[in-house]
């Protein structure tokens, strides 16, 4: 093992790979949560349902990331990290520069085109996190790795409270699509002096090594497993944004509460998150264990759901309160990222790190449909309840079960 000097591990910490892909993570926050920001006044704006077409957008983007994951896993491993970092960020600049002008457009189904538009926005957001967790992994130092991805996560999350921010200060949504879509246009200019992962240089031009290949994961049992396993770990933390934060107007008469505002709470667990997300690193490095820090981190979630869903909550700042706990727990985003990278070979690592958190993304859909399933014969507290116990259950399993890759050497192939 390396000892590195503090000025060397500042060299490797703050170098242009880690500052870039921290700023377009930003972005990349920024604008994946901006309709969850925006969504009440939008569809108000707009004259549609904000429940019923809110749900259906946001299953739309959704779907488009479970999507977006696959395509620029496979692009990555075939064509380089870059080339994802490249075409990722255009394709969301663009269709949140659309969202802004929706007001305008003239099409009657605004409903439909807004879906579209956070579809194709969600194919592009797929990108950002997995590139850049797998270009800062490979260009990384092992013994300063999960520090390094700690500081994409945690600076990229702060990209929500600026969003939230961002929507308060301008007055309008429209122009807060505008504000994302020219952040992601200004970074694509910032990104052409990054250079390749190392690694990825040593077998691009290798045609005897099979490259990105997706189906790679289903062919192999023991393969198969360990990448659901990698899925299972982050269900819980979109269970807690997807349907404590996102949904948590929905809470609010059954609290005793006049009014929860989604976009605040997401603010606020994003916040956690973000701090949390810089502390999973330090607390995987000082534990020499990537599993001991996501599994404290899921119970400390757990003990937050619990006082949430059933020490009610009396009031909107106490609500916002928990949101920051249950950020603070799931902030082991980057660290589960970070796993998925590390358990599988170079040849099929991006599409590994880019898929792995848009299959968890993706799945949002499925759990929103269990939690609307459980409220026609329960309260929203019990239908939450239930669906937060699936996600925890099998997100403990797998982190107690699946490899350690503390310090392992990323430099080999499936």
């Amino acid at each position: 093992m390396t000892n590195y000097t503090t000025s060397q591990k500042l060299k490797h910490l703050l170098s242009f790979p880690v500052i870039i892909a921290s700023l377009g993570y930003f972005v990349d926050i920024y604008d994946l949560l901006l309709f969850g920001i925006v969504r009440v006044p939008s569809l108000t704006d707009l004259g549609l349902n904000v429940d019923t077409v809110g749900t259906t957008i946001i299953n739309y983007q959704m779907t488009g990331l479970l999507l977006g994951g696959i395509l620029w896993g496979i692009y990555g491993d075939k064509k380089g990290r870059l080339s994802v970092l490249f075409g990722s960020i255009l394709v969301y600049s663009v269709a949140n520069i659309a969202c802004g002008f929706l007001p305008q457009l003239p099409f009657e189904d605004k409903a439909t085109l807004y879906a579209i538009l956070r579809f194709i926005a969600g194919i592009g957001l797929a990108g950002e996190l997995g590139a850049g967790i797998t270009l800062v992994s490979e260009s990384l130092p092992k013994e300063l790795r999960a520090i390094g991805t700690s500081i994409v996560a945690g600076f990229g999350l702060l990209g929500a409270v600026v969003a939230q921010l961002t929507v308060e200060l301008a007055g309008s949504w429209t122009t807060a699509y505008f504000i994302g879509g020219a952040l992601g246009l200004v970074l694509l200019v910032l990104r052409v002096s990054v250079s390749e992962s190392g690694i990825y240089k040593d077998i691009e031009h290798d045609t005897s090594i099979t490259k990105g290949n997706f189906l790679s994961f289903f062919t192999n049992k023991t393969r198969f497993i360990k990448y659901l396993k990698c899925i299972a770990i982050g269900l819980p933390t979109w269970f807690s944004i997807g349907i404590l934060a996102l949904m948590a107007n929905q809470f609010a008469p059954i609290m005793g509460i006049d009014n929860i505002v989604p976009g605040k709470a997401i603010m606020w667990a994003y916040i956690g998150i973000s701090v949390g997300d810089f502390a999973s690193g330090f607390i995987s490095h000082l534990l020499h264990s990537r599993k001991k820090a996501i599994f404290y981190m899921m119970l400390f979630t757990v003990v937050g759901v619990s006082l949430l869903l059933f020490a009610s909550p009396k009031t909107e700042n106490m609500y916002y309160f928990y949101c920051v706990w249950l950020g603070l727990g799931t902030g082991y985003w980057a660290m589960f990222v970070t796993v998925a990278a590390e358990q599988f070979g170079t040849n099929v690592r991006s599409t590994a790190t880019t898929t792995v958190p848009n299959m968890v993304r993706g799945l949002l859909p499925v759990m929103l449909i269990g939690f609307d399933y459980f409220k026609q014969s329960m309260s929203v507290i019990y239908a939450a309840a239930i669906i937060g116990l699936i996600a925890f259950t099998l997100g403990i399993y797998s982190t107690l079960t699946i490899k350690e890759t503390h310090n392992t050497d990323l430099d080999f192939t499936e």
